[in-house]
């Protein structure tokens, strides 16, 4: 299966990253098959090549949580509904 990740480049503590389609079994810095875009975390700065991404999401490429986050910023994906934690499900029982 092919997943949509994040790789990092960048220097410590100073991390940016590029989108891109990989094998869901191989390392994160391994050769991708595409890169489809850039994101900077620190400046929030995103560059997608929107065409590709679709094309990869077509052909049944998964992204992770982080990319799916990302394109749905962009518009790229529609939004889904969430599970949400433990923590967040627990109501206020002080009366």
């Amino acid at each position: 299966m092919v997943k949509l990740r994040l790789k990092r480049f960048g220097k410590k503590r100073m991390p940016t990253f590029r989108l891109i389609a990989i094998h869901s079994t191989t390392r994160r810095q391994a050769i991708p098959l595409e890169e489809l875009g850039f994101y900077d975390p620190r400046t929030k700065e995103t560059r997608l090549n929107v065409e590709a991404i679709q094309k990869r999401l077509k052909e049944g490429a998964q992204p992770t949580d982080t990319v799916r986050r990302l394109l749905e910023k962009a518009s790229i994906l529609e939004p889904i509904a969430r599970k949400t934690s433990p923590a967040e499900a627990v109501t206020n029982t002080n009366g």
